[in-house]
C-alpha cells in the first residue's frame, strides 16, 4: 500500500490537471473549474522551478484555488453583472425620450439623425428610423432600440 510520502506527482501532472479543468469549464459554465485549473497550472509551474513535497503542492493548490475563486466572485463578477444590468436599465431609460431631428438625409427611407438635449447612453446624437416622414426640426419619441439605431415615431 502506498503512503502519502511515497506518491510523487510531477509538474506535468499539475499542468495536465490545469488544462483538463480549464477545458471542463467549457461544459460547466460556472467559472469555478477554470480557477481550479489555473491554480493547478500555477502549482505545476512552481513545481517545475522548485521541488515541493506533495503536502506543500496540495496546500498551494488549495490556497490558490480559494483565492482565485474568491477574487472572481467577490471582485470581478459582481462588477460585470452590475455593468450588464446598468446597460439594460439605461437602454430601458431611453425608451420614451423625445429627440429633435437634425438630419433627414435618407427621408425617403425614414432614416436620419436625432439629437437629445442631454446625452443618453453617453451620446447626444443617434441614428434613427421612422415609419412616418419626418422633417428637420421635428420632435420624435423613441419606441425601441434595434442594434445601434433607434426606432422612433412622430410625437
Amino acid at each position: 500500500m502506498l503512503t502519502g510520502s511515497e506518491i510523487e506527482i510531477a509538474y506535468w501532472h499539475w499542468m495536465i490537471l490545469g488544462i483538463g479543468l480549464a477545458v471542463a469549464e467549457i461544459f460547466l459554465f460556472s467559472f469555478v473549474a477554470l480557477w481550479f485549473g489555473i491554480s493547478a497550472f500555477i502549482v505545476g509551474i512552481l513545481l517545475w522551478i522548485v521541488p515541493l513535497s506533495l503536502g506543500m503542492q496540495l496546500s498551494i493548490w488549495i490556497v490558490l484555488s480559494i483565492l482565485t475563486v474568491y477574487f472572481w466572485f467577490k471582485l470581478f463578477s459582481p462588477h460585470l453583472k452590475r455593468q450588464g444590468l446598468s446597460n439594460v436599465l439605461e437602454e430601458q431609460a431611453i425608451i420614451g425620450q423625445i429627440g429633435l431631428v437634425i438630419d433627414n438625409h435618407l427621408a425617403e427611407e425614414g432614416k436620419g439623425v436625432l439629437r437629445f438635449s442631454v446625452p443618453i447612453l453617453e451620446r447626444e446624437e443617434w441614428s434613427f428610423s421612422c415609419e412616418d416622414r419626418v422633417e428637420v426640426g421635428q420632435r420624435v419619441i423613441v419606441d425601441k432600440i434595434v442594434g445601434d439605431e433607434l426606432q422612433v415615431s412622430v410625437k
